[in-house]
C-alpha cells in the first residue's frame, strides 16, 4: 500500500460538478477557482442533461480551445463511452479525435454489458484506438450498473492487456459498493492514472433511485462527510490528480455553480492540508461545514 493520499495533489475540477456550464465557461471558471485540469463530458450520460457534443460542434470546439490556450488549463479526461453489447468503435472515432485535438490524456468508460468476454474484447478495442491518439481508456465501475464493483472492473482491465488500460475509481462508487481498500492496494499500481475524488455520508440511500440521484446531484465536500477517503486514496499511487466530481445541486440554486468550483477546491485543499498531520488510520472529520 502507498504512504497516503498525496497532500499537495493536482486537481481537475470535473464537467458534473458544474454541468449546468459549456466547456468555456466550465474552463473560465476552473481557472479562476485554481485548479490544474479540467474534465468534458463530451458525451451526454442522460437524456435530459445539456448536450456538450463538441465533436459535433465545430464552433463549440473552436471556443472551447480558445479558453484553453488561453488560461492555460489542460483537459485531463473526456467522458462517456459505454461499452454496450453493440458497441462499434468505429462509432467513436469523432469523440476520440476530438479528445486528441483538445490534448486529453484520459477517455471514461462504462462497462454497460453482461457478458464480461465480449465487454472485455471491446474494451481492449477502445484501448487500442485510444492509444493511437495518446490517450489510456480508464474503465469505471458505478454501483448500479452492469459493471458494478472493483472485481468485475479489475477484471476487465486484466483481460484487455493493454499497456493504456486504467481502472478509474470514484470513491463515493468505491463505497456504495462496498469495497475493500486492501483489495485495491493489491491492483497494479500502472493501472491508475488519476482518482474522482469526493465525499458523501458513510450510510447510502436505501432505494436505488435514492442511490442514482445522490450521485448525480447531492455529493459532498472532502471532509464533510463520512466516507474513508483517507483509506481510499491512501490504496491508490502517490501522485496522481484528483478529479472533483461533487455535484451539489441544492447549493448551487443558492450561489451559482461557479462558486460551488471554488467551494470544491477549497475544501479539497483544507482536507488534503489537514491530512497532513493525521493518522492515516483516523476518521475524517464529519462535522465541518463550508458555508459560502
Amino acid at each position: 500500500m502507498s504512504h497516503g493520499p498525496r497532500m499537495h495533489p493536482e486537481y481537475s475540477l470535473a464537467h458534473l460538478t458544474v454541468l449546468g456550464l459549456a466547456p468555456p465557461g466550465m474552463i473560465a471558471a476552473a481557472a479562476k477557482a485554481g485548479y490544474s485540469y479540467v474534465g468534458l463530458r463530451l458525451n451526454a450520460v442522460t437524456a435530459d442533461e445539456p448536450q456538450y457534443a463538441l465533436h459535433r460542434d465545430r464552433a463549440l470546439l473552436l471556443e472551447t480551445k480558445r479558453q484553453l490556450a488561453a488560461t492555460g488549463l489542460r483537459v485531463l479526461d473526456v467522458e462517456l463511452i459505454r461499452l454496450t453489447p453493440d458497441f462499434d468503435i468505429h462509432e467513436h472515432d469523432a469523440l476520440l479525435d476530438v479528445s486528441a485535438e483538445l490534448g486529453a490524456r484520459h477517455l471514461i468508460a462504462q462497462g454497460a454489458d453482461s457478458n464480461l468476454e465480449r465487454v472485455i474484447e471491446h474494451f481492449a478495442q477502445l484501448c487500442d484506438a485510444a492509444g493511437t491518439r495518446n490517450l489510456t481508456a480508464d474503465i469505471e465501475f458505478v454501483t448500479w450498473t452492469e459493471t458494478a464493483d472493483l472485481a468485475r472492473a479489475a477484471a476487465i482491465v486484466r483481460g484487455a492487456a493493454r499497456n493504456n488500460a486504467g481502472l478509474l475509481i470514484d470513491t463515493l462508487h468505491f463505497s456504495r459498493s462496498h469495497e475493500d481498500v486492501a483489495e485495491l492496494a493489491r491492483l497494479p499500481r500502472s493501472w491508475f492514472h488519476y482518482a474522482q475524488v469526493c465525499d458523501a455520508p458513510s450510510e447510502p440511500p436505501p432505494t436505488l433511485d435514492g442511490l442514482i440521484f445522490a450521485a448525480r446531484n447531492d455529493r459532498m465536500f472532502l471532509g464533510t462527510g463520512g466516507l474513508d477517503l483517507q483509506g481510499i486514496l491512501g490504496a491508490l499511487p502517490a501522485g496522481i490528480p484528483y478529479s472533483l466530481e461533487i455535484p451539489t445541486a441544492a447549493l448551487a440554486k443558492r450561489v451559482g455553480l461557479e462558486e460551488c468550483a471554488r467551494l470544491a477546491l477549497e475544501s479539497a485543499k483544507d482536507f488534503f492540508a489537514a491530512s497532513s498531520s493525521r493518522p492515516l488510520d483516523s476518521t475524517p472529520p464529519s462535522s465541518r461545514r463550508l458555508h459560502p
